[in-house]
């Protein structure tokens, strides 16, 4: 019965951080900016750590799902 939310939650997270990845590789690549006035390295640095830490827990809770 509990396994339900943490399959979820998991699944939620993993799509999310991979979403997350995957989008700041290819505005990397591009060179492309995301916002005015945001430094493109505090940008990248940002983004990789909360999608690492999204794509993370997602394994986390898929683990003890």
């Amino acid at each position: 019965m509990e396994s339900g939310p943490a399959i979820f939650a998991g699944t939620a997270f993993v799509l999310f951080g991979s979403a997350l990845l995957l989008w700041t590789a290819v505005r990397l690549r591009l060179r492309a900016p995301v916002a005015h006035g945001v430094s493109p390295v505090a940008f990248a640095a940002l983004s990789l750590l909360f999608g690492t830490a999204a794509l993370g827990g997602g394994i986390w809770c898929l683990g003890y799902a």
